[in-house]
């Protein structure tokens, strides 16, 4: 009922649900554990989150340095541009990122491993995003790397124009992490 696809991060897959359409809209699947793990990802998931957010919501560049979380990602409402950074200091994809547009409309999920930083930007208003861990929350351990650090080569404005999007909106927290190069050292990845 899956389509698995490893993006150029193997690690990182996409996942495209069968949907069946009919008259009433339609029905999907959004998770089976048995075709998950059939298809590399053998994860027991234990918290959910759901967010809703105003066009322009940057939400991240987010990791837990103890206590990791995998996390299965989609979008109920809307449309996002979803990131995952590899940050295993020994993997030959460090530092490394997918970019994958998800939204109400394709239905894609997006498998984030343990050992990534991950963030999304709402690319309409009233976009809800929802995700599963497979670890708590654990305030002590969050981490961040900054998502404007120069390093990562993203334009911001070139997304801006793409997606029509005015404004980008951070919170206070996401505008004080380091940059790769000053988190590289107390890297525990």
């Amino acid at each position: 009922m899956f389509k698995f696809v490893k993006t150029d991060i193997p690690e990182v897959i996409l996942i495209e649900p069968q949907v069946f359409w009919d008259d009433r809209w339609f029905f999907m699947e959004t998770y089976s554990r048995r075709e998950f793990i059939e298809n590399w990802i053998d994860c027991s998931f234990v918290q959910d989150n759901h967010s809703k957010s105003k066009k322009g919501v940057f939400r991240g560049f987010h990791f837990q340095t103890k206590n990791t979380q995998a996390k299965l990602v989609r979008v109920v409402s809307w449309a996002v541009l979803d990131f995952a950074i590899d940050l295993r200091k020994t993997s030959n994809t460090y530092w490394k990122f997918v970019v994958e547009e998800l939204s109400a409309r394709n239905k894609r999920q997006l498998f984030v491993p343990q050992w990534f930083a991950h963030w999304f930007l709402t690319l309409e208003d009233d976009t809800e995003f929802v995700y599963k861990c497979d670890n708590y929350y654990s305030p002590e351990f969050d981490g961040g790397i900054m998502y404007s650090d120069p390093s990562l080569s993203i334009d911001f404005e070139e997304i801006k124009e793409k997606y029509k999007i005015e404004e980008l909106s951070f919170s206070e927290k996401d505008q004080k992490h380091p940059t790769i190069e000053e988190f590289y050292s107390d890297n525990p990845f």
